[in-house]
């Protein structure tokens, strides 16, 4: 592995790609996690990294977010390398970003509005009546404005899911990076979500990487998908690309949903024996 290392491109600034990531490889002991993963995420689009559980995703996001330490590869922002081995180069990143994890990082003892209004009044000189309309339209916006004065520990896990993503976006961040952000949530929220994301991406004009394993949902609303397998990117192109791709890992992995339905299919009308161990 070549060590991870840093470079400008001045000129690749305000190109096409306002993220770019370059052979990004990350082990946990002998646990080699990712191994060499390469995408250009365009500037104002809807990019979503595709994958099983434990495919790395998760992973790719730490190392995004300055969480896990790359063990090789380049993360460039509008063209410029982000130092892992300087904290404070990456500050003006990290203030042009938000990122919303699985764990959603919700404060317990602030109630809905609070912790949406929080990143407001840390990284904005907004009036705090400002703050208050802009923290009520994104609780709104979710279906949480009657729970503005709950705390976390009073709202159901896929609330909480929802208040996590109001707060991603409420500062209207250039990029919003999401770990799984329909985890949990049932075929109607899901949908809602996506939509969510892909209005407010289309209305701000934030940049979106989504990390996800919905399928169904992803391919509606990216511009772009990427399929994490085994550590590398397997596949990188548009959803209807990704729907009529012959390649065998994007084929398991796209329709084993269909392949379950009709095996189901057949046991119930009796066409398929079901096996014994």
């Amino acid at each position: 592995m070549t060590p991870f290392h840093q470079h400008a491109n001045p000129g690749a600034q305000g190109g096409q790609y306002l993220l770019e990531v370059d052979d990004l490889q990350k082990s946990f002991g002998r646990h080699s996690v990712l191994q060499g993963v390469s995408l250009a995420v365009p500037r104002g689009s809807l990019f979503t990294v595709l994958g099983p559980s434990g495919a790395g995703k998760s992973v790719l996001l730490k190392c995004l977010a300055n969480i896990a330490e790359p063990d090789a590869g380049r993360i460039s922002f509008e063209g410029r390398t982000l130092d892992f081995h300087d904290p404070a180069s990456r500050n003006p990143f990290l203030r042009r970003c938000s990122f919303l994890f699985q764990g959603n990082a919700l404060f317990d003892s602030l109630t809905a509005f609070r912790n949406v209004a929080l990143p407001l009044e840390q990284t904005t000189s907004l009036g705090r009546g400002e703050i208050r309309a802009r923290a009520m339209e994104a609780l709104g916006q979710l279906e949480l404005g009657d729970y503005a004065e709950h705390y976390p520990g009073m709202l159901s896990g896929g609330m909480q899911k929802r208040l996590a993503l109001a707060r991603a976006i409420v500062t209207r961040p250039e990029m919003v990076f999401f770990d799984e952000p329909t985890a949990g949530l049932d075929p109607l929220r899901r949908n809602a979500v996506f939509a969510m994301i892909a209005k407010y991406q289309a209305l701000v004009g934030f940049t979106a990487l989504i990390v996800t394993h919905d399928i169904v949902e992803a391919l509606v609303a990216s511009d772009t998908v990427a399929l994490l397998h085994q550590g590398e990117i397997c596949f990188n192109g548009t959803p209807d690309e990704f729907a009529s791709s012959a390649h065998p890992v994007v084929q398991s992995f796209r329709d084993s949903p269909a392949a379950l339905r009709s095996t189901l299919d057949g046991l119930r009308r009796g066409e398929v024996a079901p096996e014994h161990s």
